[in-house]
């Protein structure tokens, strides 16, 4: 079990950072490395491969190197669960499954020293009985299922990392993709405290949020703000978009290269409900441009967001 202190959120306002890769020579190796390459101040990170079940277990010497070395350069580090997840689903096995995945996030998240676990919010996949919408089952399927792991995540102690919960971009039955939406998911895990949001700007776009609008990021934060009040937004993916607000397509760009542009990243910087909030860019690196810098579209999309920040 991991006893270490999770490394605190720098001095800076909102540090910017990453989702960095760490296959190779894994977290410190790859990940950190990967980190001061493209000047990122926080990163993210998978412990399982995104597109599966497997639950790999960690190991206690590396995840110790990662801890310190995050400590010692005060950076915060996230996980990002397996996209198969879905709580919403009408396939017990899915729902048993998402679950064993969730909580290998966790528990993982934990020992790695993680400040979050984040996690897609889910679609109601199926019909009902009568052939109308199955919302309602979903929504108690995603109390029967989280809220013992919530349960779980307290028995972790108070460095147990949050669960961090990602409205998606509206596609298909999406139990959570505009801002509202969240009242009732958190409402549904009983405002558990170690319950937050991580906002995708991409997503938010894609669902109808219209961020590149003269007031669109305040309208948004007050949004979200109302949906599940003060203190809940702990993380930020900064993605801007390949398609108009409302297209309700996830398909990220980089920074000041999509819809969003780059002004509505300055003003969601100055809002004050992100002051503390680290932002992590999830845009396109480049990696099949056979004359591409590793890591060169990131380092200038991180670049760029720290301009922002002023």
């Amino acid at each position: 079990m991991n006893t270490a202190a999770q490394p605190p959120v720098p001095a800076t306002r909102n540090p910017v950072g990453a989702h960095v890769p760490v296959a190779g020579r894994g977290l410190v190796g790859t990940g950190l490395a990967y980190a001061e390459r493209v000047g990122a101040e926080a990163v993210q990170v998978f412990v399982a491969n995104p597109r599966g079940w497997a639950t790999p277990s960690g190991t206690p010497a590396h995840d110790a190197a990662f801890r310190a070395a995050c400590a010692d350069a005060a950076i915060p580090a996230y996980v990002h669960a397996p996209y198969l997840i879905n709580f919403g689903s009408d396939s017990t096995a899915t729902r048993e499954r998402s679950a064993e995945s969730l909580w290998h996030s966790l528990a993982r998240g934990h020992e790695i020293g993680a400040l979050g676990v984040v996690v897609h919010t889910g679609s109601a996949v199926g019909r009902a009985a009568d052939g109308g919408s199955r919302y309602a089952e979903a929504m108690a399927q995603v109390r029967a299922d989280v809220r013992p792991l919530l349960d779980q995540l307290d028995a972790l102690g108070e460095d147990a990392p949050w669960l961090l919960l990602e409205p998606t971009a509206g596609q298909g039955s999406s139990l959570c993709s505009r801002m509202e939406d969240l009242a009732a998911y958190v409402e549904a895990l009983d405002h558990h405290p170690r319950v937050g949001v991580c906002l995708d700007t991409c997503h938010a776009f894609a669902a109808g949020h219209d961020l590149a609008a003269p007031e669109g990021v305040t309208e948004l934060l007050d949004t979200l703000l109302a949906a599940v009040g003060p203190g809940r937004l702990r993380l930020i993916h900064a993605n801007d978009s390949m398609d108009v607000a409302g297209a309700r397509k996830d398909r990220h760009a980089n920074i000041g290269a999509g819809h969003i542009g780059a002004a509505a990243f300055e003003h969601l910087l100055a809002h004050p409900a992100t002051e503390g909030v680290p932002l992590i860019i999830e845009t396109p690196d480049g990696r099949h441009d056979p004359a591409r810098i590793e890591g060169a579209r990131h380092a200038a999309d991180i670049a760029l967001l720290k301009q922002l920040r002023g």
